[in-house]
């Protein structure tokens, strides 16, 4: 472990985590960005020495088990999952095939939701984004239709027309992948489809995106 990673071994409890205290450090979920909106200061720890903006990983973690909560009192085919980029593409579309939500991966069509005359128009009831900003026209819409949204929020991120936040690294690749996969594992807990301290099937590799030189290239130039 880095003296930067031990330093900020003093963000956690002795309380337990979902996931070991290294595996969430080491997956970055705790890294922000270099801006930080007012919305987001009640999440965030400390500032480091090149302007990153720290997250609590406690409440990351607390935040998790209450979406894991709410998540899990509607149908699975009621929950959309919506990804812009692609580092959440991958972690999105595992979550739904583990908890039977609906993904919606990439370009969002608008009216998908606001536009009754729209063929392929859904009517979920809750919604969760990777990213307010890359995904804001599926919050937007969302909002006007009275649908609940659940967001994965980094400093920079505000709350408008989000309901539940969860605070982590909502750019990282392997950080993605840690957060899907803890709150399909958690919302399955929840619904008592597995032990409280069971694990679900696929591993946290396999919610992380795999890349190829064409896909980062790509990523360049990504809003």
């Amino acid at each position: 472990m880095s003296e930067e990673e031990k330093k900020e071994e003093t963000i956690l409890t002795e309380e337990e985590l979902l996931l070991p205290q290294d595996t969430l450090l080491s997956a970055g979920i705790h890294i922000g960005t270099r801006a930080k909106t007012t919305d987001m200061v009640q999440f965030i720890y400390r500032v480091r020495p090149d302007g990153l903006f720290v997250l609590d990983v406690k409440k990351t973690d607390e935040r998790i088990r209450v979406a894991a909560k709410f998540l899990a009192r509607f149908d699975p085919s009621k929950v959309v999952a919506v990804a812009a980029r692609l580092y959440g593409r991958d972690p999105v579309g595992k979550f739904c095939e583990v908890t039977g939500a609906v993904p919606i991966i990439g370009r969002f069509i608008p009216g998908m939701l606001s536009n009754p005359i729209y063929p392929k128009r859904i009517e979920p009831g809750v919604v969760i984004v990777s990213d307010p900003k890359a995904d804001v026209q599926v919050v937007r819409e969302a909002s006007i239709m009275g649908i609940p949204v659940v967001a994965l929020c980094s400093t920079d991120n505000d709350f408008s027309d989000v309901d539940l936040i969860i605070p982590t690294n909502n750019k990282g690749r392997r950080a993605l992948a840690v957060i899907y996969w803890l709150l399909a594992r958690q919302i399955i807990r929840e619904k008592g489809e597995i032990p409280p301290d069971g694990d679900i099937s696929p591993s946290i590799e396999d919610f992380e995106v795999k890349l190829t030189q064409a896909d980062e290239r790509g990523r360049m130039f990504e809003g």
